[in-house]
């Protein structure tokens, strides 16, 4: 008799501490600890972030597991993020699965940054058929993705400079709004924003990649040019006309990469797909096309250890293990 497969992931590239358990291909806890520190700083500090997940990381492990209901003894394998991401952070979660999987004689599946944001479309139901387009933005990547299968996707376009996210947090921290910042321009954008209030011009690019360094140029100096008292006046009109320029400079290049494959399938992925603009605007759009869209919940999009544990679990079904001296940095034909 097959007993239930029971895997940990463990999420660590950036400045979230995460542990998931999947228990027979469900989330059975998903435990996330965020790091304050940052928030002084207007960004992430990669060597605090470091030493923070030192801290962190066995709590929200045990966290995890007591969520579950589990013993660290009757897990599997461990499932990791490899990469790509912060070195000091992913070292940190790095070392720790290893040694986990180590003392516990299981498997130990190290699972790429990138797949697991798209694979997170997987976590519940309905889940989407392949092939179909996903489009992956957060605040390290902007990707389009055609998801061939599980591990098998290629980049169609991509951004050739900064990430959608970044810009984001870019554009937060010169209205003085705080870190994280794309969460907080769509808050503010939601209070009686008019996006059409103010005309920001959209950086175009050959093919289906993506700039987005322009855009926070101009912005920058036209936020310079005004007084505070005016940005802190027309706070939401500014919040939400600078989210639809980046929203449907995304968008653009998804429908035209949709059109071009004839793929009608598209699924969003990674912490803006959090946006409520980005969400509203895709359901319109796949209202206007015909498109059948994916959307995970918001606890999935931004990072988190739930979307390491699914993709951990369809690499065990391959028996994709990884070994114990394995770099931290993966090489993977997936572009990220």
């Amino acid at each position: 008799m097959t007993h239930p497969l029971t895997i940990l992931g463990i999420e660590s590239s950036c400045d979230e501490t995460a542990a998931a358990v999947i228990h027979d291909g469900k989330i059975v806890s998903n435990v996330v600890m965020s790091q304050l520190i940052h928030q002084q700083y207007g960004g992430v500090v990669p060597e605090l972030a470091a030493r923070a997940h030192e801290t962190n990381i066995i709590p929200v492990v045990t966290a995890a597991l007591k969520e579950a209901a589990m013993e660290k003894e009757q897990l599997h394998a461990i499932g990791f993020t490899q990469g790509p991401g912060l070195l000091g952070p992913l070292l940190v979660g790095s070392c720790f699965a290893k040694s986990l999987a180590f003392s516990l004689g299981i498997p130990l599946i190290g699972v790429h940054h990138i797949q697991a944001h798209v694979l997170a479309n997987f976590i519940d139901d309905p889940k989407p058929h392949f092939p179909f387009l996903c489009l992956t933005v957060s605040g390290g990547h902007t990707q389009i993705i055609l998801v061939k299968d599980y591990f098998s996707m290629e980049v169609l376009g991509e951004t050739q400079d900064d990430a959608a996210g970044e810009a984001f947090d870019k554009i937060a921290h010169l209205m003085g709004l705080g870190y994280p910042g794309g969460a907080l321009i769509d808050r503010y954008a939601q209070e009686e924003g008019n996006p059409q209030a103010f005309a920001f011009p959209a950086t175009h690019m050959p093919h289906f990649d993506f700039s987005f360094s322009g855009i926070k140029t101009v912005f920058s100096l036209f936020i310079r040019s005004k007084t505070p008292a005016f940005i802190q006046a027309n706070r939401a009109d500014i919040a939400a006309s600078i989210q639809a320029v980046l929203v449907h400079m995304l968008l653009d290049k998804l429908t035209k990469a949709a059109q071009k494959s004839g793929i009608g399938t598209i699924a969003l992925a990674g912490g803006v797909a959090a946006n409520s603009y980005l969400r509203q605007q895709l359901k319109a759009l796949a209202a206007q096309h015909h498109w059948t869209i994916f959307v995970p919940a918001i606890a999935y999009c931004t990072d988190n250890a739930a979307m390491v544990a699914i993709t951990a679990y369809y690499k065990h079904q391959l028996k994709a293990f990884t070994g114990l001296d394995a770099k931290s940095l993966p090489r993977y034909p997936l572009r990220a």
